[in-house]
């Protein structure tokens, strides 16, 4: 089930909740009882392989995914595995 997070006007409480995504809109209220809540917009980070801070590296790092070289296709397509 995922798991949303929610900030409360009142209070300035932050707080998450599992619920189902048909009931992600749904009012929630804070845990001190508050109902002026705002559902939070949360965000993903995806990365790559790491990068090393040695510019000889960086000269032969692989360019990224769809990068021009024909590879295309990212990590589902193979792009990142060799």
């Amino acid at each position: 089930m995922p798991r949303y997070e929610y900030r409360c006007r009142a209070c300035g409480t932050t707080f998450e909740l599992s619920r189902p995504m048909a009931e992600s809109s749904a009012p929630a209220s804070c845990p001190d009882g508050h109902d002026d809540t705002v559902k939070l917009l949360s965000t993903v980070a995806v990365t790559g392989a790491s990068s090393s801070s040695s510019s000889s590296a960086a000269s032969s790092a692989r360019p990224p995914s769809g990068g021009g070289d024909g590879g295309g296709g990212g990590c589902c397509g193979g792009g990142c595995c060799g």
